[in-house]
């Protein structure tokens, strides 16, 4: 029985997620827990490299995702590729940074 193309295009990009989901890192905590949360607070004196805004979806700007030493004053997220997001919402934040390691405690 033949398959329609967009079932086996689909089923191709399923399974190249899967292989790239497989390839990468798991992310590491600092407490040895795999949990989704941090309880490390930003850090005020953060070396951080890059720099820039970008306007997100409600027209706000925002700081754009950073490579700092430690989690960043403002920082709401830590992404798989070790850059921290600024995101003021979660929907998107780190997309284009393979995803959020964790997220970091608001205050």
């Amino acid at each position: 029985m033949r398959r329609p193309l967009s079932v086996v295009l689909l089923e191709l990009v399923l399974f190249l997620q899967l292989v790239v989901a497989q390839s990468q890192p798991a992310p590491q905590s600092q407490n040895g827990s795999h949990s989704n949360s941090s309880h490390a607070s930003p850090q005020p004196n953060a070396n951080c490299t890059g720099d820039g805004t970008y306007v997100n979806s409600k027209g706000q700007t925002v700081k754009k995702p950073e490579n700092c030493s430690s989690a960043p004053q403002g920082a709401t997220a830590q992404c798989r590729d070790g850059t921290y997001s600024f995101s003021r919402n979660r929907r998107g934040t780190c997309s284009h940074h393979g995803g959020v390691a964790k997220w970091l405690n608001q205050q």
